[in-house]
């Protein structure tokens, strides 16, 4: 028999696991029980996100998985459609030209239906990064408001500058007093509020980098809003009224 995987995202305990009878152990009898099973290693981690870690069940112990996710296996719609978030957040950037006009936007499905879209936080004179971290941050929010009403939430950005700025070098520049050898830490004004939301909801949201411009849904509609707020000019944030009709969207001017 093949050997799978099992990754449980809500259990007695969260994580890959390499056997049911591990699995079983988590999800039996516990309410609400995410889990799934996976014929790779490589495809559970995809899955699970970043913090994942593997449960050997011989030495019931946990050890973080020596096979990282490979860089050159962007995640596929097939991949996130079938992560049970009951909401997935995907947020873009643009600046036009970089740096110059900037903008933002965002794209909120629920049980993988498209709810609502997003566009703003126009800047007269920003850059890619900005745009970037801002729909990070507002992902962020969002995030924050969809838990609190007791949904379980995944975050998709193509910037892994952002991904890597809130949830992985801002722990280190936060101990030395927000400082790094060797030069300013840039765009300060957005990391340290988005780094303080995250630290609130880190343990509940996982955010996921994928590749942008390969033909995933929510990535490609965030990308059009992100235009939409540079032509709009629109500083505040705005849910996109004017047609639900995705193909229209996409037809829309890309970043």
């Amino acid at each position: 028999m093949a050997k799978k995987y099992y990754v449980v995202w809500k259990g007695r305990e969260t994580g890959i696991f390499t056997t049911w009878d591990q699995c079983k152990a988590q999800v039996d009898g516990f309410a609400g029980a995410r889990f799934k099973s996976f014929p790779t290693i490589e495809d559970a981690e995809l899955a699970f996100g970043s913090k994942s870690q593997l449960k050997d069940s011989k030495t019931k112990q946990k050890v973080v998985a020596k096979v990282s996710k490979p860089k050159s296996v962007p995640l596929s719609q097939e991949q996130i459609d079938a992560m049970p978030f009951d909401v997935k957040i995907y947020t873009d950037g643009a600046c036009d030209p970089n740096p110059g006009e900037a903008g933002t936007g965002l794209a909120v499905y629920e049980n993988n239906e498209l709810s609502e879209l997003w566009y703003g936080l126009y800047q007269s004179f920003g850059t890619n990064n900005t745009a970037e971290l801002n729909g990070l941050n507002q992902a962020l929010l969002l995030a924050k408001e969809k838990l609190s009403q007791g949904n379980t939430v995944g975050i998709f950005c193509d910037s892994k500058y952002s991904i890597d700025c809130i949830t992985k070098w801002a722990l280190g520049w936060e101990k030395k007093g927000w400082t790094k050898p060797g030069g300013e830490i840039k765009n300060l004004d957005i990391i340290k509020p988005a780094y303080a939301l995250y630290q609130e909801i880190a343990s509940k949201v996982t955010i996921h980098h994928v590749n942008g411009h390969v033909g995933i849904e929510g990535n490609e509609l965030a990308d059009r809003m992100s235009i939409v707020a540079i032509e709009s000019q629109d500083e505040s944030l705005s849910l996109f009224k004017e047609t639900d009709d995705i193909s229209e969207i996409l037809a829309l001017r890309t970043g």
